[in-house]
């Protein structure tokens, strides 16, 4: 099964760049997450169409948020990535006229409906600041927040 790392990607970087003084450039993200910068411009491009970063061009440019992390939630940030499947779960359609195959989809169907629902209104109830301040709490003052 595909899994999908996206939010977890974005809110690393997010916090990157919430701790930084000074706007970040795509190449220094994508460098501190092992990725190629175009992958960081094209994460952040989404985010900026959606209020929550910024860019500024030229000597000194970079990524900066456009609100203070307060005021931004996981469910925020879920959604201005497009808001795609939560659950990587599925069902059977190679028998749609089978009558226990409907079964089971309506039901998984309803469940995977409720799941998703719980999970953005847990979303929505976490905060990017209260994130960062359990990541500040754990390392202590440590020099670098990641290896």
């Amino acid at each position: 099964m595909k899994s999908n790392s996206q939010l977890s990607l974005t809110l690393h970087l997010l916090l990157h760049i919430a701790d930084m003084e000074e706007p970040v450039t795509s190449g220094l993200l994508a460098s501190a997450m092992n990725t190629n910068p175009v992958v960081i411009r094209r994460l952040m491009g989404g985010l900026r169409e959606h209020g929550i970063v910024q860019s500024r061009k030229g000597h000194h440019g970079g990524w900066t948020l456009s609100r203070p992390l307060a005021e931004l939630t996981l469910r925020d940030v879920y959604l201005a990535l497009g808001g795609g499947p939560l659950l990587s779960l599925t069902h059977r359609t190679q028998n749609p006229d089978c009558l226990i195959e409907q079964a089971v989809n309506e039901t998984l169907d309803g469940a995977f409906r409720d799941a998703e629902a719980l999970l953005l209104a847990r979303f929505a109830d976490l905060s990017l600041a209260a994130l960062q301040s359990r990541i500040h709490a754990a390392i202590h003052g440590s020099a670098h927040l990641c290896a």
